[in-house]
């Protein structure tokens, strides 16, 4: 079976640079999977892509070094399941907050006996070989997203789930339910993910953490985050284009004085 990048690259001690879709296109995704990134990560939740759109996406991302990764939009089996035939190494699923949900998403993950993954790998087979299934308990990823106060206050009991293999911090939700706001300070969930950290350093499970940008990915990897994503592609693309237009109307005014 093809391996996971991300698994080795955890075990050499590497950190692992992860980038995150919300536009619903493949020529893009493959674009982004051959940038230098470890993985690249197609979110269903609050990115504007359909199953649809996402198989193409995975598709696009094959043909690159990038590991491909999918968030889907909650705990739902069956749509686990499903990303996983597509071709997902890896399953980030947002909200889980108490024992029993890491475990349901592990379960989800895995197939007999150690899960209730149903048998079907589809397009797995493709990406993956043929011997997948073999394989394929030891290779996926199972990332539960700690973003929810309760969260916090279960992460040991979390951390203790068998199968759990990495962590992801969502410090917006976490700002917006702990200060209020996830616009400037916000030290409630500031002092709540370290707090998350640490305790996943202690258990040995890798964490990693959305970031704003470049700039808070480096901070957020000096703190001891194993795995960082900096910013999506809308936001990446947005502020590039911003910057473009303000270089190009800036010289313009220089060279046009009087208006253009």
């Amino acid at each position: 079976m093809r391996a996971n990048a991300i698994r080795t690259n955890l075990i050499d001690g590497k950190v692992i640079v992860n980038a995150w879709l919300s536009i619903p296109a493949g020529y893009s995704a493959e674009g982004i999977g051959w940038c230098g990134f470890d993985s690249v990560t197609v979110d269903m939740q609050h990115g504007m892509i359909s199953y649809e759109a996402a198989l193409c996406m995975l598709q696009a991302i094959s043909a690159t070094p990038a590991v491909p990764i999918v968030r889907v939009p909650s705990l739902d089996p069956p749509m686990i399941m499903r990303m996983l035939d597509s071709g997902a190494y890896g399953i980030i699923c947002p909200m889980i907050s108490t024992r029993a949900e890491a475990e349901a998403l592990v379960s989800a993950c895995r197939y007999p006996p150690v899960g209730t993954r149903s048998f079907g790998p589809s397009r797995g087979l493709l990406y993956g070989g043929t011997d997948y299934v073999a394989h394929a308990n030891e290779t996926v990823m199972v990332i539960p997203m700690i973003e929810t106060p309760q969260a916090v206050e279960e992460i040991d009991r979390i951390l203790s789930v068998v199968g759990v293999d990495m962590i992801y911090v969502g410090p917006n939700d976490l700002a917006m339910a702990m200060d209020g706001s996830n616009v400037g300070q916000t030290p409630k969930s500031a002092a709540a993910i370290i707090h998350i950290l640490e305790r996943a350093k202690k258990a040995g499970i890798p964490a990693g953490i959305f970031c704003a940008d470049a700039e808070d990915a480096s901070r957020r990897l000096e703190q001891g985050f194993v795995l960082v994503t900096p910013g999506n592609d809308f936001g990446t693309l947005t502020r590039a284009a911003r910057a473009a237009v303000g270089m190009v109307r800036g010289r313009a005014s220089e060279l046009l004085p009087g208006g253009y």
